[in-house]
């Protein structure tokens, strides 16, 4: 695409810098801030020509609330206070999330999100931010991440050990969702003059090949992690399987009026961006991947999403940063692209929140960081998604996470989790699943002789034993 036409479709669009940085903790030493957010405004003022004015922080839950509710640390109000002045006299644009994955701890001991009262918390919470600050802060988003402290913590154990409770932890995300509709209602109340939306992990990727199963196993990865939240959020309803299930209602945490505040109107739409990925169905899992490396194939994340009907594979012939994220840079406007044709008109305005690309390995032969390369990846992805916004999508925001926020996502359960782990790197070797082996995805071919588990290609029909 051409210089005139990127710079065109990305006209109007808000740049700014997101960081996980708590404004209402103590600051930092100085040299530790600053060097990201220089590079990303040089980047965007070499690209398009426009200067980054927009910053968002997050608040601090913890910090301003650290012994229950109503009881503030009055020295962590004045922190955020001072922020947002000192932002607003060098002409930027303050933003400010409320909530960051971590909850106080009085509230994480009664249960976190398990519990439908940490809803009502969060709702009054805001409202008290909403009248303090509301006057100085230009977008209001309520969550960082609605499926982190959710689906990840409660549901799958990611985050804190022994918490997974498979789907008796569903009841979090009901309940988070129902604090961002009760949030958003109260910030309203308060007079705020800013924006108010929240934040999804959204999730795409591509059938590893053109199997119908592996198309169906795709459908099945972005309805429980797009839809399990933008139903919701967009239709005033759950989620339902193929199998004409809710899973989340159907733990019988919904009460009378509940959806109606879930589908509360959202001024914008905050999408956190990682990587995409490559998607097949658990039975063929033996066809997708080589022989030796079906067993890297056995990692935590595949043990849970076999039983939802889909697994995740590396993708082929494809070049990785050192996180191990694929560089696909059309990957983030496919996906944009996949929530359009689902939502359409109900969408409302998107703001991209990019976590990065993992770049910077990206360096030169001299071993310095490839300021050449890093904006070439970021200008091919740009152009994608300035393809889209020229169609009609409605993008009203693009920011960059600084690169040291989520490392642990980054370097655990991004790279190791998405199995695209470096060939000198070993990566997780567990048992294989004794489902997996008698009655699962492997189970046709240890019948065709793979006995050991380390020859699972099914012999080919009419072919003899490999």
């Amino acid at each position: 695409m051409s210089d005139g036409f990127l710079h065109e479709s990305l006209r109007g669009v808000d740049w700014g810098v997101a960081t996980a940085d708590t404004i209402a903790a103590p600051p930092p030493p100085v040299p530790e801030r600053g060097g990201h957010f220089r590079q990303w405004t040089d980047d965007i003022r070499q690209l398009l020509g426009v200067t980054a004015d927009t910053h968002r922080m997050v608040a601090g839950w913890p910090q301003l609330q650290p012994d229950g509710p109503g009881s503030w640390d009055r020295e962590a109000l004045d922190r955020c206070d001072r922020a947002l002045d000192a932002l607003l006299d060098e002409g930027t644009r303050p933003a400010v999330t409320l909530f960051d994955r971590t909850l106080p701890p009085w509230l994480d001991a009664a249960g976190g999100w398990l519990a439908r009262d940490t809803a009502e918390r969060f709702a009054a919470y805001a409202a008290d931010l909403g009248r303090r600050f509301g006057d100085r802060v230009e977008r209001w988003i309520t969550s960082t991440d609605l499926a982190g402290p959710t689906l990840a913590d409660h549901v799958a154990g990611m985050y804190s050990p022994g918490r997974g409770a498979g789907r008796a932890g569903l009841p979090a995300v009901h309940h988070i969702l129902l604090a961002n509709g009760l949030a958003t209602q109260a910030l309203g109340a308060a007079g705020v003059t800013g924006r108010i939306g929240t934040t999804v992990t959204l999730v795409g990727g591509y059938a590893a090949t053109d199997d119908p199963y592996d198309r169906l196993a795709l459908e099945r990865l972005e309805s429980w992690t797009n839809r399990l939240f933008l139903d919701p959020l967009l239709l005033g309803e759950h989620m339902v399987t193929e199998d004409d299930v809710a899973p989340v209602a159907a733990t019988g945490c919904v009460r009378p009026g509940d959806m109606e505040i879930i589908a509360v109107a959202q001024d914008l739409l905050g999408l956190s961006w990682h990587t995409p990925f490559r998607v097949t169905a658990p039975e063929n899992l033996p066809r997708v991947l080589p022989a030796t490396k079906c067993r890297s194939a056995l990692n935590e994340v595949n043990r849970l999403l076999v039983g939802l009907g889909f697994a995740i594979v590396p993708f082929e012939d494809v070049e990785t940063t050192a996180y191990g994220w694929p560089i696909i840079p059309e990957g983030l406007a496919d996906a944009v692209a996949g929530l359009c044709d689902l939502y359409g008109d109900l969408l409302p305005a998107l703001s991209v929140v990019d976590n990065g690309m993992g770049d910077l390995d990206l360096v030169d032969g001299g071993g310095r960081l490839d300021d050449a390369r890093r904006r070439a990846l970021l200008r091919a992805r740009l152009s994608w998604l300035a393809g889209l916004i020229a169609a009609g999508v409605d993008v009203c925001g693009y920011e960059y996470w600084s690169v040291l926020d989520n490392l642990e996502a980054k370097f655990r359960y991004t790279r190791l989790y998405a199995m695209a782990i470096p060939d000198h790197e070993a990566g997780p070797r567990p048992a294989m699943p004794s489902d997996w082996v008698h009655g699962g995805a492997f189970a046709a071919a240890l019948a065709a002789g793979a006995g050991t588990g380390l020859r699972l290609v099914p012999r080919a029909q009419g072919a003899g034993a490999s």
